[in-house]
């Protein structure tokens, strides 16, 4: 089935759901040769992911995941961004994962360790001490009892093992940076994702209403970056009631002062550690304080 695909996505043609998913199968399953995943990423890349393509291969991913039970996947939050965006920032959404926690509600926090930054969410969290060899029953038991837990990536897409090679030869984006926010291991239906192309906010925003999400937002932040900022206006498209909109969201309107984007940036794995803490226990403010929050 790939090979049709590859020929089809070759000649500029868009894949229906159907055909898209059956590709990502091949993809899964391993029978898809490692020169066939280049060929299709990159005619995929070249020609531009369509929604239908985007969801399709999510509901492939999903199928292959390894799921984490949770009492109540209805209102999961997950916050996550495709990375990518090279601007170097702290953990922004990892840190506001903890504040929706603390604010009572449950969060699958899904993330993985730096593709092309210095910090990812597994790395920061790891150097806070988070273990990030659970099981899923025991990444379960945090969200139910304690409200949070981290789903580290590779645990929960072994199938994902197949495409590591020719992402890695490839070098460039592929529809894979966008899969990963969209394929939560525990189903949450409540997502603030960040991407690193503001073209992209609204597209993933229907896509996440075709695979059933109650709400999102999918953002892109001034000047470039995979999360809201408080730098300038931000790019917002807002899933809600199965329909979509699209604005601009300033954060002096929400009474957050403006800041310089290179106030945000952060470090290492144990620098970024010790902003979070500092951010979460309340003794940083100002412009990181405001970022989060606004997240």
């Amino acid at each position: 089935m790939i090979k049709d695909a590859i020929a089809k996505v070759i000649r500029r043609e868009d894949l229906t759901q159907t055909e898209a998913e059956a590709a990502m199968n091949d993809i899964m399953a391993g029978e898809a040769t490692q020169a066939q995943i280049g060929a299709y990423l990159i005619a995929l890349r070249m020609k531009g992911e369509t929604v239908d393509e985007i969801t399709g291969s999510a509901r492939s991913m999903r199928a292959n995941v390894v799921p984490v039970p949770v009492r109540e996947r209805a209102g999961l939050y997950d916050t996550a961004g495709t990375g990518g965006d090279g601007k170097h920032t702290f953990n922004i959404s990892t840190a506001a994962a903890f504040v929706i926690a603390g604010a009572g509600r449950k969060v699958a926090k899904h993330g993985n360790r730096a593709a092309s930054s210095q910090c990812g969410s597994a790395d920061v969290l790891a150097a806070l001490g988070v273990n990030l060899d659970l099981t899923p029953d025991q990444v379960g038991k945090a969200i139910d009892e304690v409200g949070i837990g981290f789903l580290f990536a590779p645990k929960f897409h072994p199938a994902m093992k197949h495409a590591i090679g020719p992402r890695r030869e490839i070098g460039q984006r592929t529809i894979f940076n966008v899969l990963g926010p969209l394929t939560n291991p525990a189903g949450a239906d409540v997502q603030i994702i960040g991407v690193f192309d503001p073209d992209l906010t609204e597209p993933l925003a229907n896509v996440l209403g075709e695979l059933g999400s109650r709400a999102a937002f999918v953002v892109h932040g001034f000047g470039g970056t995979d999360e809201l900022n408080t730098a300038g206006p931000n790019r917002l498209s807002h899933l809600k009631d199965g329909q979509v909109t699209t604005t601009s969201l300033d954060p002096e309107a929400l009474g957050l002062p403006r800041s310089d984007l290179a106030e945000l940036r952060g470090g290492t794995a144990e620098e970024n550690a010790r902003i979070l803490r500092g951010v979460l226990s309340g003794l940083l403010n100002g412009s990181r304080k405001s970022a989060v929050l606004l997240n």
